[in-house]
């Protein structure tokens, strides 16, 4: 757990890390807004409105400042109450522009959570070998908050900032050529700077994000195990590896935040030195009579305007650069390539499926561990309606041939069929729906009973949830639950023990009725008469359905119809179970020592 990963590979490592691509990262959110056209449209007319009569301003504040001595009061109260019109409009404009902006934003990222969720929830098990959940979650809501900020509220301030710096630099030139080409001179001082720290800004974002991902993923891996964690005193540990990663993430924001407070101190000293020397130049130019000190006073407030809004911008430029970090990150989640893709043309099986599956000289190693093989040549024939037991010791095996059957891999070499089709050609989608699997350890979500057991088939009656319960011998001790099938179990079943766990995985895939079943040791959690009951139950429920187990304990092993035993990814024998005991041979040691004694070895 010390070690935290992130999608790139480790941060502690000392691999080379990938340059952030620049602002234009951020084009990548254009199919996102691309539906909200209107939406922008309004926001830009009242960013332009707002823009357009704060550049009048000036203007006016001119006439009153020329006329304060020499016109009459009339004159004076006009323009006063023409600067008390523009107030008024800059404060309607800007209030539609903030609620425009701001619901454009919500909906966007509210959509980029959805179609990453989307993309994610659907990736097979090699790309949560590469990556931890508690990143992908990061990414669902740190990186998506700096786009909503950004969408939200820095591209329309940067937008309003770019049209009053060109408008206020236009009418700067009409007020004074002279002391707006002197202003000019400045500005190669001010972009320097900005292109200079601001790359050097944009990777160290990129890094942050990475390091506030990884943060989070050392934390959901802790928290999600944390009675494992509490109950081997693991908890100093864990502070320490967490506190790690949070202070190394830390560093690395001092870092960000050194960075724009430089280029922000640079860039203001800069723009208000140069304004300073402006007005010096134009104080003389008035006491020679060159201008009026309207004119001098209409071009220093553009010449703030312009200065606040190349600051802003500045300010922004850093913002929009987390942002382009950001989205790079969502962006590689939502362009990655999964290892298992449904085919564009999809076969269909024919109906009824029958549960007919073959294994066609099958070779399989997980990405994770490419120098072992986790299947090395298996070929296997299972017919429709037989109960198949697959034995052998831990790493034999076994539930890769569940994996490879659900499709959660794609084999190396060779192909598995169901009734004659080839998965490959079927679209996951369709061939799952007929199977159901009882895993030995069962996932319970943070629901009501009757919802875990409903999730396999959600229109399920609630007659028939129950139905299953009681065929899963789940029924009585949801029954007593204070809210009954209605109670809430808690994050990850906290609330119930590992046996009625198990039984409601059980009543789970009973109630999928599906023609294939997959049971993972499914009574591995039961005491002796719970799983006699559920025994009996999938004993019934076996009946003209095919049947894979991984079995560890002998009533299951007996029931079979064929026992498979693997070894070091191989089939080394088959038939019943007496045959391969007397047969000698790693059946009957494992018969001896692990099935009599009940002992799991997987």
């Amino acid at each position: 757990m010390a070690e935290t990963r992130t999608a790139a590979g480790a941060p502690g490592k000392t691999e080379p890390r990938e340059k952030s691509k620049k602002i234009g990262s951020l084009a990548a959110l254009w199919p996102y807004l691309r539906p909200y056209r209107s939406l922008m449209i309004k926001a830009l007319l009242a960013l332009v409105l707002t823009a357009t009569v704060s550049l009048a301003l000036p203007l006016a504040v001119r006439r009153v400042v020329d006329n304060f001595r020499t016109g009459s009061s009339e004159i004076l109260d006009m323009y006063f109450l023409a600067a008390l019109v523009i107030a008024g409009l800059m404060a309607v404009g800007s209030g539609l522009r903030y609620a425009l902006v701001t619901r454009l934003g919500e909906r966007v990222v509210a959509d980029i959570r959805k179609a990453v969720f989307d993309r994610v929830i659907g990736m097979s098990p090699a790309f949560f070998e590469k990556i931890m959940t508690g990143e992908v979650l990061s990414r669902i809501t740190t990186d998506t908050t700096l786009i909503q900020s950004v969408i939200g509220s820095s591209i329309s301030i940067a937008l309003r900032n770019a049209l009053i710096f060109i408008g206020g630099l236009v009418l700067m030139m009409l007020t004074s050529a002279k002391l707006t080409g002197l202003v000019l001179l400045l500005v190669p001082l001010v972009i320097v700077p900005i292109l200079t720290l601001g790359r050097r800004l944009r990777a160290i974002s990129k890094e942050n994000q990475d390091w506030i991902a990884a943060s989070s993923g050392n934390a959901s891996e802790s928290l999600s195990a944390v009675q494992t964690v509490q109950a081997f005193t693991h908890e100093a540990a864990s502070r320490l590896a967490f506190g790690e990663v949070t202070e190394t993430s830390y560093d690395v924001a001092r870092r960000r935040i050194r960075t724009r407070a430089a280029m922000t101190v640079i860039v203001i000293f800069l723009i208000f030195s140069g304004i300073v020397g402006v007005l010096w130049i134009g104080a003389n130019d008035v006491r020679a009579g060159l201008m009026s000190e309207g004119t001098l006073v209409q071009f220093v407030i553009y010449a703030v305007m312009v200065s606040g809004s190349v600051a802003a911008l500045s300010e922004i430029w850093g913002e929009l650069q987390r942002a382009a970090g950001a989205t790079e990150r969502l962006v590689e989640l939502l362009h990655l390539e999964d290892s298992v893709k449904d085919p564009a043309e999809p076969a269909v099986l024919p109906a009824p499926v029958r549960g007919d599956i073959t294994f066609e000289d099958i070779h399989f190693r997980y990405p994770s561990r490419p120098d072992r093989a986790a299947l090395d040549g298996v070929n296997l024939t299972v017919k429709a309606g037989e109960t198949v037991a697959f034995v052998g010791p831990s790493g034999a095996g076994k539930t890769t041939i569940l994996q490879l059957l659900l499709r959660f891999y794609d084999p190396d070499q060779g192909r598995i069929t169901l009734d004659g089709t080839d998965l490959a050609s079927v679209t996951r989608k369709d061939f799952r729906s007929h199977m159901a699997l009882v895993p030995q350890d069962p996932t319970i979500f943070a629901a009501s009973a009757r919802d875990n057991i409903r999730f396999g088939r959600p229109e399920a009656t609630d007659a028939e949830v129950e139905a299953a319960a009681k065929a899963a011998a789940a029924h009585d001790f949801i029954a007593a639950l204070p809210e009954g099938y209605d109670s809430y179990v808690g994050e990850r079943g906290v609330m119930l023990s590992g046996g009625q766990k198990q039984r409601i995985a059980i009543a789970r895939a009973i109630l999928r009725d599906a023609p294939v079943l997959l049971l993972d040791e499914a009574t591995s959690a039961l005491d002796a008469e719970s799983e006699r009951a559920v025994q009996d139950a999938v004993d019934t429920l076996s009946e003209g359905r095919t049947m894979l187990v991984i079995a560890h304990r002998l009533a299951t092993v007996k029931k079979a119809d064929r026992i498979v035993v693997m070894d070091d990814g191989r089939i080394v024998a088959q038939g019943a179970h007496d045959a391969l005991v007397s047969q000698g041979g790693l059946y009957a040691r494992l018969a001896r020592l692990q099935f009599t004694d009940g002992i799991a070895a997987e």
